[in-house]
């Protein structure tokens, strides 16, 4: 055996893990549950409860289990900085691990192969298990009961997690629930430390959205042509075929998006960043290889592209994040858990929508490493991406009983197609893209929606491109309320202009479109208004409306919904 590891001098924690340490020593219960969101250090968390329970005898061996290989790896290293020694190369058919560890790192998979073999190495030595995004233990029977099998007999198990819970009935092994007033059972967690909580001690970087909308053209399998302006409200059919139009590598969209990116990207290596990074997250193997594509030709550097969880693949992620390449294109495995803190620029170009998955994403690019960093991520402008966006601090609990509705779109197909690294073949013959072209509608930055619709190139786009990339968040919401009163005056000089210039007609009935785009202009201006007389933040403003008038975010919010908040407004 190793020598038993202590805590070492000058091994500090933020204020959530030590409040959080001091709850887990407290309480000595066997499960515990700590949720906190990307970046806030689950990892420096859960070993510094490992270092606790070698020191008191408590333990005399650590079992980390993560969803991925090269997440092994990233435990491993980040143990060692702290004086565990972990096996992350142990494999199922080894049966018993070196004896120079103090214990193994293990995946959700190979425990599910194999649970006797883990749970042997559990009953021979006092054990903690650290189940990392512990929702990957409900992804399959097997995983699940084999996780159960296996760790029941440790002496503690610490389950981590900085995504919202699965959208699923699967039972998560040794979670806790309870049964609400309504009857329905939610997952207990222990400790909770969220994004606006992170983001208000500056642990996180503020996230400013941009959502992109634009006009679609798609054939369907009857040979029939539709056309739909993305963003604008419609039945989920039609959102799904105009949603994988704007995404097509082909079309114009995904061109001027990605230009628009790098323009972004290039804005914040310029101005404080000098090593900031950029990812793609695409929804299968071939679109990745498409975008990587246009990507090169936009930039004239190619980009790094990570297709699947293989040795190789974690290789590049490990070289990406240590050098000072622009981009990196992946499908899903740069999701969760993996540790890239310079990316800063992301491109959303995947139609998967849970708001696990969502919350995964966008944790990538909200790590912070030195004051004033701000994070980018460009994303279409569909109703269900755009209140995920909005509502990015919500905490969600895991949730069994309740009926589900299916989010997002072809979540299933997309699955088939990562594991056949092809789109399904019935999919292509039922549907052809035809056009797609991007317009900026909106950014979205602490639950508030700002800015006009402005078409890709133009002076207004780049006004929000060139946002400086060192701002704390209140400067930010400083800031967008500043362009939307310059981009709302400035379309206000153009309109008596336009109208001398042209001769006088009959005023044309406007389309349901066009009184959106008014309306949520006017509401906004009012919000700026009502922030400016009571100091309250624009997203606290939006909030309260809903409440008062109820249904969605703005960005989804339809005409009548609009016009009785503007009502409600101007009474408060």
């Amino acid at each position: 055996m190793p020598p038993r590891p202590v805590v070492q001098q000058g091994q500090t924690l933020r204020v959530w893990q030590r409040k959080a340490l001091m709850e887990y020593l407290r309480g000595k219960r066997e499960d515990f549950l700590a949720v906190a969101t990307p970046g806030a250090g689950k990892t420096t968390f859960a070993l510094r409860v490992a270092l606790e329970l070698f020191g008191d005898g408590t333990i005399d061996n650590l079992t980390v289990v993560t969803p991925t290989e090269h997440l092994k790896n990233q435990w491993a290293q980040a143990a060692a900085r702290v004086g565990i020694d972990l096996d992350a190369g142990f494999r199922n058919s080894d049966v018993h691990a070196a004896a120079d560890f103090h214990g193994t790192v293990v995946t959700y998979a190979q425990v599910g192969i194999a649970p006797a073999v883990h749970k042997r190495r559990t009953v021979t030595r006092r054990t903690l298990v650290v189940l990392d995004e512990i929702h990957h233990a409900g992804d399959s029977k097997s995983w699940g009961d084999g996780v159960k099998a296996a760790f029941e007999p440790a002496v503690r198990r610490l389950m981590l997690t900085g995504t919202p819970f699965r959208s699923d009935d699967n039972p998560i092994p040794f979670v806790e629930y309870e049964r609400g007033s309504d009857g329905i059972a939610r997952s207990r967690s222990d400790t909770v430390y969220g994004y606006s909580e992170a983001l208000r001690d500056g642990v996180v970087r503020p996230v400013i959205f941009l959502a992109y909308s634009g006009e679609t053209r798609w054939r369907t399998s009857a040979g029939d042509e539709l056309a739909a302006r993305l963003g604008e409200p419609m039945t989920q059919d039609l959102i799904a075929q105009a949603w994988r139009t704007a995404l097509d590598p082909t079309g114009d969209w995904m061109q001027q998006v990605l230009r628009a990116a790098d323009a972004r990207l290039q804005k914040l290596r310029a101005d404080g960043m000098p090593d900031a990074g950029g990812l793609v997250i695409a929804s299968d193997q071939q679109s990745a290889r498409a975008y990587a594509k246009v990507l090169g030709e936009l930039t004239g550097e190619k980009p790094v592209v990570v297709l699947s969880d293989d040795v190789g693949a974690s290789g590049r992620i490990a070289a990406f994040s240590a050098s000072s390449e622009r981009w990196m294109v992946a499908v899903r495995m740069v999701s969760e858990g993996v540790d890239i803190p310079r990316l800063a620029v992301g491109v959303y170009a995947t139609s998967a929508s849970t708001p696990l998955f969502f919350a995964q994403a966008i944790g990538r690019f909200v790590r912070a490493r030195k004051p004033g960093e701000t994070a980018t991520v460009f994303v279409p402008s569909v109703p269900h991406l755009l209140e995920l966006a909005s509502e990015l601090e919500a905490q969600r609990n895991h949730v069994l009983g309740e009926r589900k509705t299916k989010e997002g779109f072809d979540d299933d197909e997309v699955e088939r197609a990562n594991r056949e690294e092809k789109a399904s073949g019935e999919l292509e013959k039922s549907f052809e893209a035809l056009s797609a072209t991007a317009e900026l509608d909106q950014v979205i930055f602490d639950g508030a929606t700002f800015g006009l619709p402005a078409q890709t190139g133009t002076a207004e786009e780049e006004e929000y491109l060139g946002l400086p990339g060192l701002l704390t968040p209140d400067q930010v919401s400083v800031l967008l309320t500043k362009r939307q009163a310059e981009q709302a005056a400035a379309q206000q000089r153009r309109a008596p202009a336009t109208a001398q210039a042209a001769p006088e007609i009959p005023p044309q009935p406007r389309t349901a479109g066009e009184r959106r785009i008014v309306l949520r202009r006017q509401l906004n201006t009012l919000v700026a208004a009502h922030h400016h007389r009571t100091g309250l933040p624009h997203g606290k403003i939006h909030a309260e409306l809903r409440r008062l008038c109820g249904g969605p975010p703005s960005a989804q919010a339809t005409i009548e919904q609009l016009e009785e908040r503007i009502a409600t407004i101007q009474t408060l």
